[in-house]
């Protein structure tokens, strides 16, 4: 009796030996494939659906392997801030209040995100090994001098486990012209656990998110966020007072 092999590994679609000729007695029983490792008995040639075996370690492929540890490092990623997202971590949308924090900053002192109430807020979560990050900080720097005298703050926090003399030199070195602070997990965690870097929120003047941005984004797209945490009525009336409780009423 013949038995013809399949011409193609059902499991990752490599060639196999294009027959097997007649099988002689003492053959051996399994067909191992050459580039997935993946082992099928012979036997079940002849009924046309062969059942894999497990794969022995000599003959599997160093890139199948490498596919597999990817994708499995990859669910491991996701599913964790998944977990984390689904427990304690709180679920920030846009008209969520923004969670108040008070941290450190580069120089020293205090920055409470309150004391922030009248300005629109651009609250970005960054860190010195991000590459994507290093793209995105120059237009952070533009959009302050561009958008400040209208009431733009950004306000960068560092997620990184870096010295703080390494921030400071990332953040001279990049010009950065807006206050960055020391971040803290505890902060991260407020904000639904900061899936990813770079990560901005957008907040309006009434201390309420207005949008928000993970990843590298364009320019164009940041400044469109921005745009909409200006145009928000409440503080635009807390400002106003402000201008009142500094200069004293308006003389007519």
């Amino acid at each position: 009796m013949r038995i013809e092999e399949f011409r193609f590994c059902p499991k990752c679609g490599a060639a196999l030996n294009q027959s097997a000729g007649t099988t002689p007695v003492g053959a051996p029983s399994v067909v191992t494939c050459g580039a997935c490792g993946t082992t099928f008995q012979q036997s079940d040639f002849a009924s046309g659906v062969p059942v894999p075996l497990p794969a022995t370690g000599g003959n599997r492929n160093p890139l199948a392997l490498f596919a597999v540890a990817v994708i499995a490092a990859a669910m491991l990623f996701f599913g964790f801030h998944a977990a984390r997202r689904s427990g304690s971590t709180p679920l920030i949308t846009k008209a969520s209040a923004a969670p108040d924090f008070t941290l450190e900053s580069l120089d020293g002192k205090s920055l409470r995100l309150s004391d922030l109430r009248g300005k629109a807020v651009l609250l970005n979560f960054w860190a010195t090994w991000c590459g994507p990050c290093k793209i995105e900080t120059p237009w952070l720097v533009e959009l302050q001098n561009q958008y400040g005298s209208q009431g733009l703050q950004v306000i960068g926090v560092a997620m990184d486990d870096s010295g703080k003399e390494d921030i400071a030199k990332f953040a001279k070195d990049m010009g950065v012209n807006y206050p960055v602070l020391l971040g803290k997990e505890a902060v991260g965690d407020a904000y639904g656990g900061i899936p990813a870097l770079p990560e901005s929120f957008f907040i309006g003047r009434d201390g309420k998110i207005v949008d928000k941005i993970i990843g590298l984004k364009g320019k164009g797209e940041i400044e469109d966020s921005i745009k909409k945490a200006l145009d928000t009525e409440a503080a635009k009336n807390e400002a106003s007072a402000q201008t009142m409780r500094e200069n004293g009423p308006v003389q007519r």
